[in-house]
């Protein structure tokens, strides 16, 4: 169980993390000036890290909960398989929502979804790694 919080809460401070560098960085400001006519001037902070944390809870408990049931004879395939089902109906699928309904450049839904695989990979191999099912 130890193990299990552990994991968390670095999976969520990496969350957290990386999506400050992939949304605050130079070139992504520049991508994301589309959304400016919508997007808050100002973020909550500790209202964010909290967020990310409960979803490296939640991620890791899925990732547990399905553990067997993953294709894969090692924890690591496993948790990549189970990052790309998330990406999938996380990232992918808003992204094509995105480019559907809206006039955003298929260079910003392509950062989107590159940087969101890239993203959910680290904690797939992570979760992968550390998470097995309780005994």
């Amino acid at each position: 169980m130890t193990r299990f919080i552990i994991v968390c809460i670095i999976n969520g401070m990496l969350f957290g993390t990386m999506d400050a560098v992939i949304n605050a960085n130079p070139f992504a400001r520049k991508l994301f000036t589309v959304y400016e006519p919508i997007a808050k001037t100002a973020i909550n902070a500790p209202a964010g890290i909290v967020i990310d944390l409960l979803y490296g809870f939640v991620i890791g408990f899925l990732f547990l909960l399905l553990y067997n049931a993953l294709p894969g004879d090692s924890g690591i395939i496993k948790g990549i398989v189970f990052v790309l089902i998330i990406w999938f109906f996380r990232i992918l699928m808003g992204v094509l929502s995105s480019w559907m309904m809206f006039t955003v450049p298929v260079l910003t839904l392509s950062y989107v979804a590159v940087t969101g695989l890239l993203e959910m990979l680290v904690l797939g191999v992570i979760y992968g790694i550390f998470l097995k099912p309780f005994k």
